[in-house]
């Protein structure tokens, strides 16, 4: 017996995590029908992802869900996004990282967004109650992929319903696969994933403690590193009621770890003999460095873990997902809306795939340096020698992690500079620094960020597909001119033209052509005689 899609989506969605979840927003906010399928229920999971970045956030803000986010915060805005390395939560300190990913409330000059610590489970429940305001995207738990077939005008799929059996077929334009390291959809596109699987062997336990935040003398932070030769992990607080997270680190082959066992590792790791802990889940992981060799076949696309997997450390891996949910989710609704051209499609796998393997060589190199290298013989031990020796880890800590959780020269400085969709200005590219983030108004580069003077993010004036950003001493024909040339390719146009004049310095010409996912994809001090030419270079319509 088969079943009919409540919907008649134009693109189909496999998987609702929050790379699937971004795509459907970025689809179901241009009004595009889409099916956003899942089969697990997505409730009760225990996250890998703790960190939200100021990136992701900064989109949220677009979407418009930003301060629904900020008010699901389990532990409160005003917790202090603190790391902290210890021997064990009962033995003596060794450094601190104050301010970690930037999570502290406040207005940066740098973003619109804070960053926030908040477990992926809660993000999800945002995400998802957005969605489900947006009336061109139906969304359906407990349904499977079967399989598909492309043709020269769409997609069509069979799918399953797990809670009766049946089955429903979609036809649709396009299909995402947003289905995890396990894609089922990699696999039907014959894609493989290359590089090194089990760098490290982990697990991540879930477990409810009354008291534990009373009964160390750390105060509170988001995470603390227990360096010891006995359990070397990573342990801190996840949500309100008590819940913590533990995850040690390295595991040797074949070592299990399951709920009965983990309540002593727990105690011998933290030194807290007398610790109350229930476990709520244990889940094994396998730290690798694996991206997929291609991302799209035709119609099908790859986004998030489906298309590449690396160690969490940096807190990179959901964030990466959204992103890529960004920028390929506006790029079909162009395409769709008649405003993009296939090379606009063509351009997610070469746009996102360098950022992929930046991102993961800086998550491979937080990898290398975790509680396991830091451990020396003696490290705990009560004499002069031994607090020397702490002494020399904690400073090696807080040059060596450094680039783990200061990471905005990452976060905001990755770049489209070599995108068919880009055109360059000649411009001498900033430094990649994962440190320091240098604003740059350099085609590729994110815009940069400013507060107005009325209080107002720049990002908040942005249209939702191109923005045409005027110096104050713009020519008034020149923006008539673009916007005529907007009319002309279909490519809606926001023209905006703050008085602020220190916006002209700050990205260096008096026009620049802002994408829907704020990337600079044109600047110049004067608008083009071909402006419908350069108009349709960037949506892909042209040859």
């Amino acid at each position: 017996m088969k079943q009919e899609s409540k919907t008649q989506p134009q693109v189909l969605i496999v998987g609702a995590g929050p790379a699937g979840l971004a795509l459907a927003i970025e689809l179901g906010q241009r009004d595009i029908p889409c099916l956003l399928i899942e089969r697990n229920d997505r409730v009760g999971y225990a996250p890998r992802a703790k960190t939200t970045n100021v990136r992701t956030r900064e989109h949220m803000r677009r979407w418009g869900i930003a301060d629904a986010l900020r008010a699901a915060s389990p532990l409160g805005l005003d917790y202090p996004s603190n790391v902290v390395f210890c021997t064990r939560l009962n033995g003596p300190r060794l450094a601190s990282i104050e301010n970690a990913m930037y999570c502290a409330p406040g207005k940066n000059p740098l973003y619109s967004e804070h960053a926030q610590w908040i477990p992926q489970y809660s993000v999800e429940e945002v995400m998802r109650a957005h969605v489900q305001t947006l009336p061109s995207v139906e969304l359906r738990f407990s349904c499977e992929l079967a399989l598909f077939e492309q043709g020269a005008n769409g997609v069509v799929a069979q799918v399953k319903d797990l809670g009766s059996g049946d089955s429903f077929e979609v036809a649709c334009r396009y299909l995402v696969g947003a289905d995890g390291a396990r894609s089922t959809v990699r696999a039907a596109i014959g894609a493989r994933l290359e590089g090194t699987y089990g760098l490290s062997r982990n697990y991540n336990v879930v477990f409810r403690a009354p008291g534990l935040a009373q009964a160390h003398r750390h105060g509170p932070a988001i995470m603390y590193w227990q360096i010891n030769g006995d359990v070397p992990s990573l342990i801190g607080p996840m949500d309100s009621g008590d819940k913590w997270f533990f995850m040690p680190t390295q595991l040797r082959e074949g070592q299990k770890l399951d709920a009965e066992d983990a309540p002593d590792l727990i105690r011998r790791a933290t030194g807290l003999d007398g610790l109350e802990v229930e476990v709520l889940s244990t889940d094994e992981w396998v730290a690798s460095r694996l991206i997929a060799d291609k991302y799209a076949d035709r119609r099908v696309f790859l986004v998030g873990d489906a298309c590449h997997l690396h160690p969490p450390f940096g807190g990179y891996g959901m964030n990466m997902g959204v992103a890529d949910g960004v920028d390929l989710g506006w790029k079909i609704a162009a395409v769709l809306q008649g405003w993009g051209g296939p090379a606009l499609l063509d351009s997610y796998e070469k746009e996102r795939r360098p950022v992929h393997d930046m991102v993961m060589d800086e998550a491979v190199a937080n990898h290398s340096v975790l509680g396991n290298q830091l451990w020396q013989e003696g490290l705990e031990d009560a004499t002069e020698a031994g607090e020397q020796m702490r002494r020399e880890v904690g400073s090696r800590i807080q040059v060596a992690k450094m680039r783990e959780f200061n990471t905005l020269g990452v976060v905001l400085g990755y770049r489209y500079e070599d995108s068919p969709m880009i055109v360059p200005d000649g411009s001498e590219a900033p430094v990649l620094d994962f440190l320091n983030y240098i604003p740059s108004a350099r085609p590729g580069a994110l815009a940069p960020h400013a507060w107005l003077h009325d209080g107002s993010s720049l990002y908040d004036h942005f249209g939702q597909g191109f923005t045409l950003l005027a110096s104050h001493d713009a020519d008034a024909a020149a923006l008539a001119q673009a916007q005529e040339a907007a009319r002309a390719a279909g490519v809606p146009l926001t023209v905006i033209q703050p008085q602020e004049r220190v916006l002209k310095q700050l990205y260096g010409a008096r026009y620049t052509l802002i994408r829907p996912d704020q990337h600079v994809a044109w600047r110049a001090d004067a608008w083009p005689a071909d402006g419908l030419g350069l108009l349709k270079h960037i949506t892909g319509q042209a040859g």
